[in-house]
């Protein structure tokens, strides 16, 4: 057993026999920094949705969840998942659906995004016309977005445009479940692998409020997501070490709501 990789929120160990085990912490971030104070319980919750994501999504791609009955004794909790182990793509592709976050406050500064330019003018928050996709890397200075003309250094063509149609299919049945729940996804990201018959895999978390931004489907007044964090760091000052009690309770709270919503759990 050996842990091979130690992330903000998360720590991988190879197991051996082609697995891996994951371990979501309740570790928060935000803005690339992990706070130091932890949401009890958090791990348990972001497991719960991304394992019934991953099951109902399995007919559009396969993923990475292998049976839990594989996970060895040494990571018997609820925090832990077994993985196929992956040759994993050094991308996150992120689909919006709003005009929202960076991406208003690119528009807003030069009337468009990573290179897109927008048909029509948006308000914050308003529905874009259709899903837009761009793409990302993680680098020593956090995630930095790159070109289609990158990414195609490191996979052809065909991969690409695959796996964007893969995204964006994903997002719309995803989303439209989503609304039956009175949520709205306004934003995901998604990560891949390929297995060693290099077949692509859908790997890491898939539409956690740590990787997504989920809204109230009514009046979109209320988000089951990180903004609460945001929202009070960029109005403290970005103290990311004095985050009050309350507001992080407030984070387990819809967390465990965005959960109730979808699964009933």
């Amino acid at each position: 057993m050996q842990k091979i990789i130690d992330g903000k929120v998360r720590q991988v160990f190879d197991v051996g026999d082609d697995k891996l085990v994951i371990m979501t912490s309740d570790n928060i971030s935000a803005f690339d920094v992990v706070l130091p104070n932890k949401v009890d319980g958090k791990g348990e919750i972001l497991n719960k949705i991304s394992l019934f994501w991953f099951n109902f999504t399995k007919d559009i791609i396969a993923n990475h969840i292998l049976d839990d009955k594989l996970l060895p004794k040494e990571f018997e909790n609820k925090n832990a998942i077994v993985v196929k182990k992956l040759n994993m793509l050094p991308f996150e592709f992120v689909v919006r659906g709003f005009m929202f976050g960076n991406m208003y406050k690119a528009y807003k500064n030069n009337g468009e995004f990573c290179g897109i330019k927008f048909d029509k003018q948006y308000d914050l928050g308003e529905k874009l016309n259709a899903p837009m996709i761009t793409i990302s890397t993680k680098t020593v200075k956090g995630d930095e977005y790159i070109s289609e003309a990158q990414v195609l250094k490191n996979i052809n063509k065909n991969l690409l445009n695959h796996i964007k149609n893969i995204c964006l299919k994903l997002y719309n049945v995803c989303y439209n479940y989503a609304l039956t729940k009175r949520l709205i996804i306004a934003d995901t990201k998604f990560e891949f692998g390929l297995d060693k018959d290099g077949n692509l895999v859908l790997a890491d978390e898939i539409f956690t409020p740590d990787s997504s931004r989920y809204w109230d489907k009514i009046g979109y007044k209320k988000s089951f997501d990180k903004q609460i964090l945001r929202d009070w760091l960029l109005s403290n000052n970005m103290d990311f070490d004095n985050v009050p009690k309350d507001i992080l309770d407030k984070i387990k709270n819809v967390y465990a709501e965005c959960l109730n919503r979808l699964t009933k759990e």
